[in-house]
């Protein structure tokens, strides 16, 4: 079958939900409230951790990376997904894809080890409290939030640059909303195994090894937590765990369904709301999620609001 290279200047048609286009509207309208959401959520965590002298702890410090995280990523997605919905052109130019991919695949892969991160941040917290402060230093913070960003960076350094050296089967439609790699492998017009095999590796890099780590350091937060005898004593232990363990379990839970679940098994329109979940509302519960279930952030919220004007 004859094809172009995807380094050419052709645009793409991202199909998304057009073949139900009463669904449109109702998901710009829905979409752009929850960016709505995500945009002050987000920069509220941000704020409130960078202003409150009391959220000045190692915490908060990867909270408030998780937060400029997000807000990085549904820009890269949302804007023009909207612009996409409230019109019939779905189109995305070549420099436009190529950005997204890149972003996706870097905040994608930082956002699974940065939450690896802070599942260790909170094992040093609980089990070994006495060598907390020693151990999780400011000069390690930054090392750690550096190693998150740094090794999302290659991974998607490397993903992108192979990806656009496929070649496409000419009609440049992407039966997604968004660029991503699955996506664009599956409109090319010549054998992809050696992709195929390096995604394959790459989601044992950024997700499998990364939520092995984060359930081991759980299974000992667990076992250290019941060995406290009072009730009052696990409560505030888990208490201290239990936002984070939900963002884990809502982030992971959805990248498995989409890239480790067989494609047969499932149909496109259950797909894109899978990555509808993971890349829109995921990123706008984190910050409410933080807020709702910890007394020091409200507080901290509730001083930010109640802030005079100079």
């Amino acid at each position: 079958m004859k094809g172009i290279n995807l380094s050419s200047s052709a645009d793409f048609t991202l199909l998304g939900f057009s073949d139900q286009p009463q669904l449109e509207l109702i998901l710009l309208l829905v979409i752009s409230i929850i960016y709505i959401v995500t945009l002050l959520g987000n920069i509220t965590i941000i704020l409130i951790s960078y202003l409150n002298p009391k959220l000045h702890t190692p915490m908060y410090f990867f909270l408030s990376n998780l937060s400029f995280l997000d807000l990085c990523f549904t820009t890269s997605i949302v804007p023009h997904m909207l612009w996409n919905l409230k019109g019939p052109g779905k189109t995305i130019s070549y420099t436009g894809c190529v950005i997204q991919l890149y972003m996706v695949s870097w905040l994608g892969s930082t956002e699974c080890v940065l939450l690896s991160v802070m599942a260790y941040d909170r094992f040093n917290a609980i089990c070994r409290p006495l060598h907390y402060g020693i151990i999780m230093h400011s000069k390690f913070l930054q090392q750690l939030a550096a190693l998150a960003w740094i090794s999302g960076f290659l991974e998607s350094t490397v993903q992108t640059s192979l990806v656009f050296h496929l070649h496409l089967c000419s009609h440049h439609r992407v039966d997604d909303f968004i660029c991503e790699v699955p996506a664009l492998i599956q409109i090319a017009c010549e054998d992809t195994a050696f992709l195929e095999n390096e995604l394959t590796v790459a989601t044992v890099l950024y997700v499998v090894i990364p939520l092995g780590l984060i359930v081991v350091s759980y299974g000992c937060i667990i076992r250290s937590v019941l060995k406290i005898k009072l009730t009052e004593g696990r409560r505030r232990a888990f208490g201290t765990c239990g936002s984070h363990l939900i963002v884990v379990v809502l982030f992971f839970g959805t990248v498995l369904c989409f890239y480790i679940q067989p494609k047969s098994t499932y149909a496109q329109n259950h797909k894109s709301f899978v990555i509808l979940f993971y890349t829109i509302v995921t990123p706008s519960l984190n910050p409410l999620i933080y807020t709702l279930r910890n007394k020091e952030a409200k507080q901290a919220i509730k001083m930010l609001l109640a802030r005079e004007p100079t």
